[in-house]
């Protein structure tokens, strides 16, 4: 087996899973007498929870990304083309497969809104760039991947304009949705350290009352040691006269 085979398959794991697998692979390849291979194992990385999900569909459905990459394909010939038209109506495709994987995702693998928003920005950058497109494909991702070039050709401002269309209903939605559970997320966070500043704040009254009982008891103690020290030297000193007078007797 080479290491295609085995990143396909160690990739197709749940992150949790990864390292165990990984090292076992890596130790199989040493005992099999291949330690170039050992090596190449070794340096895989653990994929983060967003490029998991993306790997998982690569492995499991890779007719659901078809659509994306080809529409991907066919925008960035028509950036190079300079053809509005195409790109007006590439750029509404875009959006509405980029809505259609991205909720197909968060469905399948129950991801965060961070996680959720990493793999958007990776779909995004599979569409821009031909290099991310196979990335992506091949479901060997340890990370989210990002665009921040320009596209590959430049385009005339009216043909931009042109394409730059409205945002449709789909992306409305994905938008109010993505909002909402940020909300959902903040208000929830909100509300348990609440809880907790609550539990933390009774505690810590508590403790300070208890503190201010047993300094209270520890001063009234130190007191009655302080006169205890006290008649202790009274008696010592008492009892070494009254013998020294007995013994001149």
């Amino acid at each position: 087996m080479d290491l295609d085979e085995i990143a396909t398959g160690l990739y197709a794991l749940p992150p949790a899973e990864f390292t165990a697998a990984r090292d076992e692979r890596v130790r199989a390849a040493k005992q099999a007498g291949d330690v170039p291979l050992a090596q190449a194992i070794g340096r895989l990385r653990k994929p983060t929870v967003s490029a998991w999900a993306l790997n998982r569909l690569a492995h499991e459905q890779p007719g659901e990304l078809d659509e994306l990459l080809e529409v991907g394909e066919r925008l960035r010939e028509a950036w190079r083309a300079h053809d509005a038209d195409a790109l007006a109506e590439l750029t509404r495709r875009r959006a509405k497969a980029t809505g259609r994987l991205s909720r197909l995702i968060r469905e399948r693998s129950g991801l965060s809104s961070t996680a959720a928003a990493e793999v958007d920005q990776t779909l995004d950058a599979a569409v821009v760039d031909a290099e991310a497109a196979e990335q992506v494909r091949r479901g060997h991702l340890a990370k989210p991947l990002s665009y921040s070039g320009f596209a590959p050709a430049p385009i005339p401002r009216e043909q931009v304009r042109r394409a730059k269309d409205k945002p449709s209903e789909e992306e409305t939605r994905q938008a109010e949705e993505r909002k909402a559970r940020e909300r959902e997320e903040a208000e929830s966070a909100y509300t348990e350290w609440r809880d907790m500043l609550a539990q933390a704040v009774q505690a810590h009254e508590e403790r300070a009352d208890k503190v201010a009982r047993l300094t209270q008891k520890l001063d009234k103690a130190r007191k009655k040691l302080a006169e205890a020290q006290q008649r202790l030297e009274v008696a010592r000193r008492e009892e070494r006269l009254a013998r020294q007078r007995l013994e001149r007797m």
